[in-house]
């Protein structure tokens, strides 16, 4: 059984279709890529999946939250704690720490800080930016900016894991590194990834790769 599931949907921007009776379906624990060029509406259908946008036409679902049915309350506690998001840039606040900036998601959701503290230590080591947790994301590089953001995005141990260009600010060397522990906690932790990207190094990565041209996937 499909854990995202979605038939016919469509996205409109006034006359334009962004989206054309889109089709997808992705199993719990899975990983896979959407590659396509700048407005092709990969990101469209990314912010649909995470609750972001609203869709005009068809049905999605994510394991058992039909976001087409679902108001902004609902939506917005989907998003807290069913969705981690990675972007291209790091949306870390540089009047907080790492690892305040880290606790947000769990301070806004009324969560356990506490747990979720220990939870990110762990996954701090992981990742090599322990000693970044009490520094301001300007004092770090732009490669353990990201890998701050992936610990902020996993922090609630999401069931479904969205990245939008996640290595498109990261040199080359940085690109390999993200992109592989992307892959590595999504299958340790049996989270669902899903990926879009232009990225020809980034898609490679992954078995299964869709395309979006023009709104239609394929």
């Amino acid at each position: 059984m499909s854990f995202i599931d979605a038939t016919d949907v469509t996205k409109t921007f006034g006359k334009n279709h962004v989206l054309n009776k889109v089709n997808f379906h992705l199993e719990s624990g899975s990983q896979c890529v959407i590659k396509g060029a700048s407005g092709s509406g990969k990101s469209t259908f990314l912010y649909i999946v995470g609750g972001l946008e609203r869709l005009n036409g068809g049905n999605i679902f994510v394991g058992d939250h039909d976001l087409s049915k679902m108001n902004d309350d609902q939506l917005a506690r989907y998003r807290n704690e069913a969705v981690g998001f990675v972007f291209q840039f790091h949306f870390l606040l540089s009047s907080l720490t790492n690892l305040e900036n880290i606790l947000l998601p769990a301070r806004l959701g009324k969560k356990k800080v506490n747990e979720v503290e220990s939870y990110i230590t762990g996954l701090a080591k992981r990742l090599g930016v322990e000693e970044c947790l009490e520094k301001y994301p300007y004092e770090i590089s732009g490669g353990q900016q990201q890998r701050i953001n992936l610990i902020r995005a996993l922090s609630l141990k999401p069931a479904l894991l969205l990245c939008d260009e996640p290595t498109g600010n990261l040199d080359s060397a940085n690109s390999e590194v993200v992109t592989e522990l992307l892959l590595e906690l999504s299958e340790k932790q049996g989270t669902t990834l899903l990926v879009v990207t232009h990225d020809e190094e980034v898609s490679r990565h992954f078995d299964r790769v869709y395309h979006m041209v023009d709104g239609v996937l394929s």
